[in-house]
């Protein structure tokens, strides 16, 4: 087994993501559901789906980058398909298309019980900053 990628993510730690995979083949973005994770109605709050897609698309992208250039989304788009409360959520995600300066993304975030969401995104590719 591989170790696991290191990489700052504020955000993520925040929300208790785990990063399980990140390589040419995609990603795959983890988080246990917790009371803090919850909305109002007592099921997972939609941004928890929603970290889960956009943090899989820009860890699934990071591989095709050159050292010189960095991503930031330009949209992410997902369908909520069914309501879940507990366990693990799970966020595997692949490139459909890199080109020189946008890269476009599908999500698919399952927990034991089926598909939760369905996300695509769009990501600029531009020259990192110095």
């Amino acid at each position: 087994m591989t170790a696991k990628p290191a990489i700052d993510n504020p955000f993520g730690d925040l929300v208790g993501l785990d990063i399980e995979q990140m390589d040419e083949t995609g990603s795959i973005i983890a988080v246990m559901l917790a009371e803090k994770h919850l909305n109002p109605h007592r099921v997972a709050h939609g941004a928890v789906a929603y970290a889960l897609a956009d943090t899989g698309m820009g860890a699934a992208l990071y591989p095709h980058l050159d050292a010189s250039e960095s991503c930031a989304t330009i949209e992410v788009k997902i369908s909520y398909l069914q309501a879940v409360n507990n366990g693990k959520l799970t966020a595997s995600t692949q490139l459909l298309r890199r080109g020189s300066r946008v890269a476009f993304l599908e999500s698919v975030i399952k927990s034991e019980s089926g598909i939760v969401a369905t996300a695509t995104g769009s990501y600029s590719i531009f020259a990192r900053r110095k």
